[in-house]
């Protein structure tokens, strides 16, 4: 039988649409195999009364600070009505106290600026953490004592987790769906949500990508082309000439518009067939470092230690438990 996992959002007064919609979407869309729910989620408020949206609306919900006790997991979206935070400012009492009744082991997730009403309730002091780019050095300047990462997308810190703007946000519930259920239940909610199913935490929050001109060729076609042959040799020449550009200019453009070189682009895609083979089958690591491209085990398992700091046998024993070690691991 399933076991569910509880997901209370927290509605803040002033809280962003998007935001605080985006954790149901995700999350109701990932599934077991039977088609069976894997979370509920359960939007709240502070006291159980309805509060008013950043976009002219007010959310009603059916659900008080007790959905915050019985939760497994506790997300806080972003909001614009508590602007005192950044100036030292303590949390609304009412507010202070729904977030005491938390149960200790509770996971607790927050959504770009919702980082602000973490760290405010001190749940994030001496802890890494991210907020929006925007407002990280008001945030640095009003908690210090958080270990502040301002350029990344996400950070895991245990059994607390915090993410940049919007998009942001996105990454990190597919993210929590992966480290709760694998990838293939992760892959599927990202498609049924037609989102990307995975960035990195550690890539860059903000990379000034202007849009081309639409008469100017870009690398969207050669990167298609690329997906479908990554256990292929691909050299970087091979690439530009699919795009029908030099080299100086195809690594320019593909920076621009991607936010990395080619080269580690081609890695990130081939570490991420590498981990849904080793999580969807026991494929010997020689054949998985073949598929995804690496050519070679010693190859794969160089890549995965520097990218994710796990072997690649360690992060099938970690998604499969009580998998076989195939011949030739």
């Amino acid at each position: 039988m399933t076991v569910v996992h509880r997901i209370a959002v927290l509605a803040l007064e002033g809280v962003a649409p998007f935001e605080l919609g985006m954790p149901s979407r995700v999350f109701g869309n990932a599934r077991s195999e039977d088609g069976g729910a894997l979370y509920e989620v359960t939007v709240c408020t502070a006291d159980g009364r309805p509060v008013n949206s950043d976009a002219g609306f007010s959310v009603g919900v059916t659900a008080g600070p007790e959905a915050l006790a019985a939760a497994d997991t506790v997300i806080v979206p972003p909001t614009h009505a508590m602007p005192g935070l950044l100036r030292g400012e303590p949390l609304p009492r009412t507010l202070a106290e729904a977030l005491a009744v938390i149960r200790p082991g509770t996971r607790i997730v927050s959504i770009c600026t919702g980082s602000e009403v973490l760290a405010a309730a001190g749940m994030l002091d001496g802890r890494a953490a991210t907020t929006h780019w925007e407002h990280a050095p008001e945030f640095q300047r009003a908690f210090p004592r958080v270990k502040l990462d301002e350029d990344v997308l996400f950070v895991d810190d245990g059994d607390v987790l915090t993410s940049a703007g919007v998009a942001a946000g996105i990454d990190l519930c597919l993210y929590l769906i992966r480290a709760d259920h694998g990838t293939a239940v992760a892959n599927r909610a990202a498609r049924l949500c037609v989102v990307p199913p995975w960035r990195d935490g550690g890539q860059a929050q903000y990379i000034d990508r202007p849009v081309p001109e639409p008469t100017v060729a870009t690398t969207t076609a050669t990167r298609a082309w690329a997906l479908e042959r990554l256990a292929d040799p691909l050299t970087l020449a091979e690439l530009a000439a699919h795009a029908r550009m030099s080299l100086r200019t195809f690594t320019r453009r593909f920076r621009d518009e991607v936010g990395m070189t080619p080269v580690q682009w081609l890695t990130v895609q081939r570490l991420e067939v590498a981990r849904q083979l080793l999580e969807s089958s026991d494929l010997p690591v020689d054949l998985v470092a073949h598929r995804s491209g690496f050519g070679s085990a010693n190859s794969l398992r160089q890549h995965m230690r520097a990218a994710l700091g796990i072997s690649p046998i360690a992060y099938r024993r970690t998604f499969r438990p009580g998998s076989p070690v195939p011949v030739g691991a």
